[in-house]
């Protein structure tokens, strides 16, 4: 199996990132929970040099009530060199730890060109790609309570449309190989009057790009308690021919390969026995679970 989706935060000096003992260790958790491939993927937000591209997009949304809270999130993220992270994870990888040098690469409207450009100097073997912001709002910052409070002046299914016109524009762009937690939108436990409706839309969006599609553990401790993607939403991306990686989306150690074998098991169910690998943004598909 594969756990395509771990972040890895930088020390309290934002300048000094993981050093490759504790990446050894994440590798070490990743075999003991069955997983061959791990990859490594902090968010492209968390780099000057991304940002730098971007600009301050959220400028363009002054009127927002949460136009403010982006500008303080991105002074406080943005902060680390990603020269410096690609270093790293190459090293890993000269080290013979099985690890995959990769990056979440965040939804930017219109600007989706530029930080592909950008991302091209780079050796990534896979770009996993998210959507964490309408506008400013950033509607997945469920321990913030502005930010949840839009959910009750908004209107749910309009939030699920333009989340649904987002991810179509991520996926067409061509600068990601893999789609992260693809119903992230239902995290907070705000459900569409009638989800197969958006189900269908994003599916159709993906097969279309020919995306892969993440298969993730982690919606199971979210206040929507369930895994990324819907059981729903999995059958429609299986019925359209799909592929799909494996993630628990890591924020530590302890969680890497978290119910990974739960996630295997709902692709198995639905006839689902290879999974994509990456290596240099090439795919080829390995077997789900080792021999």
């Amino acid at each position: 199996m594969i756990d395509y989706h771990l972040h890895l935060w930088p020390h309290s000096d934002s300048s000094v990132w993981f050093k490759l003992d504790q990446i050894a260790a994440y590798c070490d958790q990743a075999a003991a929970q069955g997983v061959t491939e791990l990859a490594l993927t902090e968010h492209a937000h968390r780099f000057v040099d991304v940002m730098s591209a971007v600009g301050p997009f959220w400028q363009r949304f002054g009127h927002e009530p949460t136009s403010p809270l982006m500008a303080e999130y991105f002074d406080f993220h943005a902060r680390n060199s990603l020269e410096q992270y690609v270093t790293l994870a190459q090293a890993a990888k000269d080290e013979g730890l099985p690890i995959k040098i990769g990056l979440e690469v965040d939804y930017c409207r219109d600007q989706m060109d530029v930080v592909s450009s950008l991302l091209a100097q780079y050796p990534f073997d896979v770009l996993i790609g998210s959507v964490h912001w309408l506008g400013t709002w950033q509607f997945d910052d469920i321990d913030n309570e502005v930010q949840m409070h839009e959910w009750t002046r908004r209107d749910v299914d309009q939030c699920w449309a333009d989340y649904a016109v987002a991810l179509d524009e991520l996926c067409a762009s061509n600068a990601v190989d893999v789609l992260a937690h693809p119903d992230l939108i239902k995290v907070a436990g705000h459900n569409a009057s009638k989800p197969a409706d958006f189900w269908d839309l994003m599916a159709e969006s993906a097969a279309r790009a020919d995306v892969s599609m993440e298969c993730s553990s982690a919606g199971w401790v979210k206040p929507v308690a369930e895994q990324y993607p819907a059981e729903g939403f999995l059958d429609r991306l299986v019925a359209r021919g799909v592929t799909f990686t494996t993630a628990s989306d890591a924020h530590r150690r302890e969680r890497v390969g978290e119910r990974v074998g739960d996630v295997a098991a709902m692709l198995e169910a639905r006839g689902v026995h290879e999974v994509a690998s990456y290596t240099n943004r090439q795919r080829r598909m390995i077997p789900l679970r080792a021999s």
